[in-house]
C-alpha cells in the first residue's frame, strides 16, 4: 500500500501540466478551424471580369467603378461563402425597410393567376427618363423578402419604378387559382407582367434584373423570342447556375456541403408545395395536373432533394416526360446567346450553391458576345455580398449597388449616343443607316 501511495502522489503534479497542453491544443485546433472555415487568410480582389473592349463596355466600366474596384466583404465572416449565404437566408438584410408597392393580380390563359408589386419611384432618375426596372426573385421567393425589399427601396431612391414578380404558389396568403405553380424556367408569369407594364407605361424603358432561380427565368424570357427584348435596356443576372442539367450532378455532392443546401431547399419547396395541396391534388381530375397522382404526394413527402421533387411533381405541370427534358427545355443556356441586349452576368465563386463547373458558360459567352460583361467575385456567398465593418453588415449591399450603377451607365450611354447605336432600335432601322 505504500507503494501505492507514493505513485499516487507523483503522479498528481503532471496532470495539470498534460491538461494544459491539452486545453492548448483544442484550442490551437479550434482557431485553426476558425481560420480555414472563415477563410480569414483569403485575400480581398476586384470582381474578376471577362468582357470584350467595346466602347460600351469600356463606357460602363468607368461609369460603374464598383465593379473594377475591391470587393471587401466584413472582416470576420464576410469571406465565408456559407455564412454570407446564410445570413442572405436566415436574416435576409439587416433592419430591411419596407417599400410601399401596389398589388396586381394578372388572370392568365391557363386559369392561373400571376401577381406582382408595382413600386413608383421615389426621386428623380439620373438622366430624367422614366426607366422600370422588372425583378425576377430567386427560387420560392416574393416581393415581401428581406433582399428583394431593400433592393427596391434603394432603386426607388435612385428613381426607377420597379415591378417584382411573385412566383406563382410562393406568397402565403394568396391561394392558387388553377393546378400550376411556378417552375426552374417558366416564363409565363414575368412575360404577363413586362407586358403589363409596357402597355400601362407606353414611354417607359425597361431593365431586367434576376436574382438566382430569377436570372434564369429573365435570360430564358429575353432569348426565346426576340420581341420580348423590345424596349428593354439591359438585363442583370445574379447568382444563377444557367444550366439545370449540369447543376444536377454537382447539386448530389457533398463538397461545399451542398448536398445540405439542396435538402434545405427541397425542404422549403415541400412546404410551398403542400400549402397548396388542395389545387394541386384536388379529389376532382378537373384539378389535377395531367399525369399528378396519389404517389406523387407520398413521394413528396419523403423528398430530400429537388431534383425529386422536380421528377415527380414540378416537370408534369408542363407535361415533360422525363426530368433530363424538364432541365434541357427550362435552361436559359439554350437561349441566352440569343440576347442582345448588353448583360451582366454576376457570380461568386464561394457561391456554395452554383459549382465552378456551371461558370465557364457564362465565361464562354462574354468571350463571344460583345454586349455580355461576366464579373465574378471572390467572396459574397449566395446572394449575400454583404459589406460592413468588423461583425456588423450595412442593409445596402454590394451587389444592391452594382445593380444600379450598371442600370445607371447603361441609361446614360443610350442618352448620350447616336441614335443608330442605340439598343432599342432595330437591326433593321440600323441596317437602313449602313453605307
Amino acid at each position: 500500500t505504500m507503494n501505492n501511495e507514493a505513485e499516487v502522489h507523483t503522479i498528481a503534479p503532471e496532470m495539470p501540466a498534460m491538461f494544459d497542453g491539452m486545453k492548448l491544443a483544442a484550442v490551437a485546433a479550434v482557431l485553426y478551424i476558425i481560420v480555414r472555415c472563415l477563410n480569414l487568410k483569403s485575400p480581398t480582389a476586384p470582381p474578376e471580369l471577362t468582357y470584350q473592349a467595346t466602347p460600351l463596355n469600356r463606357f460602363v466600366l468607368k461609369s460603374c467603378p464598383l465593379l473594377t474596384k475591391e470587393y471587401i466583404p466584413p472582416l470576420l465572416w464576410g469571406k465565408s461563402g456559407h455564412l454570407q449565404t446564410a445570413l442572405y437566408g436566415k436574416m435576409g438584410r439587416v433592419s430591411s425597410p419596407h417599400p410601399y408597392g401596389l398589388r396586381k393580380f394578372l388572370p392568365m390563359q391557363d386559369g392561373a393567376t400571376a401577381t406582382f408589386d408595382l413600386f413608383e419611384p421615389l426621386g428623380d432618375h439620373c438622366t430624367g427618363d422614366e426607366v422600370t426596372m422588372v425583378i425576377c426573385p430567386g427560387i420560392g421567393n416574393h416581393s415581401e423578402k428581406h433582399y428583394i425589399r431593400t433592393f427596391v427601396d434603394y432603386a426607388q431612391k435612385q428613381g426607377y419604378r420597379c415591378a417584382v414578380l411573385n412566383h406563382l404558389g410562393a406568397l402565403p396568403n394568396i391561394e392558387l387559382t388553377s393546378p400550376r405553380m411556378f417552375t426552374y424556367g417558366c416564363t409565363w408569369e414575368f412575360s404577363a407582367m413586362v407586358s403589363y407594364i409596357k402597355k400601362a407605361y407606353p414611354q417607359t424603358q425597361l431593365i431586367v434584373v434576376g436574382f438566382s432561380l430569377g436570372g434564369n427565368i429573365v435570360c430564358k424570357f429575353l432569348g426565346e423570342n426576340r420581341t420580348n427584348q423590345e424596349r428593354v435596356l439591359c438585363c442583370v443576372s445574379v447568382c444563377q447556375g444557367y444550366s439545370a442539367l449540369r447543376a444536377q450532378e454537382t447539386f448530389l455532392q457533398w463538397d461545399q456541403c451542398r448536398r445540405f443546401y439542396n435538402f434545405l431547399m427541397a425542404d422549403n419547396m415541400k412546404k410551398i408545395i403542400l400549402s397548396h395541396r388542395g389545387m394541386l391534388f384536388g379529389e376532382t381530375s378537373s384539378k389535377r395536373p395531367l399525369m399528378m397522382e396519389d404517389a406523387d404526394l407520398s413521394r413528396l413527402y419523403t423528398a430530400t432533394s429537388l431534383m425529386q421533387i422536380d421528377d415527380n411533381i414540378m416537370r408534369k405541370f408542363h407535361g415533360y416526360n422525363s426530368l433530363k427534358e424538364y432541365y434541357e427545355k427550362e435552361s436559359c443556356v439554350h437561349y441566352i446567346h440569343n440576347v442582345n441586349v448588353p448583360l451582366l452576368l454576376v457570380n461568386s465563386a464561394d457561391d456554395p450553391l452554383v459549382h465552378q463547373s456551371l461558370l465557364t458558360i457564362p465565361r464562354t459567352l462574354a468571350e463571344k458576345k460583345e454586349n455580355v460583361i461576366f464579373a465574378l467575385t471572390l467572396h459574397g456567398g449566395h446572394l449575400g455580398f454583404f459589406e460592413g465593418a468588423v461583425l456588423f453588415p450595412q442593409p445596402l449591399t454590394w451587389m444592391d449597388k452594382v445593380i444600379v450603377g450598371y442600370a445607371n451607365a447603361i441609361c446614360q450611354w443610350e442618352k448620350q449616343k447616336p441614335p443608330c447605336q442605340s439598343g432599342t432600335r432595330s437591326e433593321k432601322d440600323c441596317s437602313e443607316d449602313k453605307p
